[in-house]
């Protein structure tokens, strides 16, 4: 148990800290804009292209493993928004949100630090296709369902378009492609470039977590609806058991795969899940409870599938 402390307390505190400054400073959310910028399209982008480019590339084509966690995600991407249509009464809008709140993962800002911490850089390129493929899926099915909800007054037409924009111009899933290209030709940086690449993967996960923790703590709570605790049973414990299932079921990949896959399904909703419903005038003030709740159990469920990952009490074999 200590050496999962000493796994999950610096994770955790960096969020914390991040927590404490966002209170105490009481600083615009703007203010974060720059901070979120270096993340998103610098920061998080190199690691991935970096550690994937020195990737066998036969190792990175493995669509079993894509095929079995993305649909994990949408299994329960459906039954949050069946929750939500009950609890709802039909809202289809109220309820994707709450189906996106249920199965999207904070795999931007948290996923990389919590996986390559515990499981070190071997968990890199599983991580990387959770986050790009699970990023394609929220791009597809947010702005559909929106779309046949009413809340969007555009054609088909321009909302599929905005969809494959949204996918192919992600920095996430760009460095994924270029990391994949680069090890498909074997294509490796001049020196310079490369120091340059590690500066911003080693600024990666702290940066992130310590922004995310200021998001949170900037973000009010909203009115905390009753269908909160079922959708966050479904997040941090029903989506790390099925792909935990579904993977050992199926069998034949690699240990460090499965669990890299169960530690990215048990983060907690990612703060997307507010900004979807901000963008479409949707939920928005009980979206934010479910960011800032869920990341606040969290601290006890991911810790404790750390310690099932790391003790051995899923057989990962």
């Amino acid at each position: 148990m200590q050496d999962v402390i000493t796994l999950a307390l610096p994770f955790f505190g960096l969020i914390l800290l991040g927590f404490g400054a966002g209170k105490l400073r009481h600083l615009p959310e703007s203010g974060l804009s720059w901070m979120n910028f270096f993340v998103i399209y610098l920061a998080l982008p190199a690691l991935f292209f970096r550690l994937l480019s020195e990737t066998p590339f036969e190792q990175l084509a493995n669509i079993t493993f894509v095929g079995a966690t993305t649909f994990t995600t949408y299994i329960v991407f459906a039954i949050s928004f069946c929750i939500g249509v009950v609890a709802t009464r039909g809202s289809i809008g109220e309820s994707t949100i709450l189906g996106i709140a249920g199965a999207y993962s904070n795999v931007g800002y948290m996923g990389p630090g919590l996986t390559l911490a515990v499981l070190g850089e071997q968990a890199t390129v599983p991580t990387a296709l959770i986050l790009a493929f699970d990023n394609a899926l929220m791009f597809i099915l947010a702005p559909l369902l929106m779309a046949l909800a009413g809340t969007e007054n555009e054609p088909i037409s321009s909302t599929l378009k905005q969809i494959v924009l949204r996918i192919f111009t992600h920095p996430f899933i760009l460095a994924t492609i270029a990391g994949v290209l680069a090890a498909a030709l074997e294509l490796r940086p001049p020196q310079a470039i490369d120091t340059l690449l590690r500066y911003l993967s080693n600024a990666a996960a702290p940066c992130a977590l310590f922004a995310m923790g200021v998001s949170i703590a900037l973000r009010p709570i909203g009115r905390i609806p009753l269908e909160l605790p079922l959708v966050l049973a479904v997040k941090l414990l029903l989506h790390p058991i099925l792909v935990f299932l579904l993977l050992t079921w199926i069998g034949g990949i690699e240990p460090n795969w499965i669990a890299t896959a169960v530690l990215m399904a048990c983060l907690p909703p990612a703060t997307n899940v507010f900004v979807i419903a901000q963008q479409y005038g949707t939920y928005v003030q009980r979206a934010s409870s479910f960011v800032l709740i869920g990341t606040t159990v969290s601290i006890v469920t991911v810790t404790g599938f750390i310690w099932a990952v790391t003790s051995g009490i899923l057989p990962l074999q």
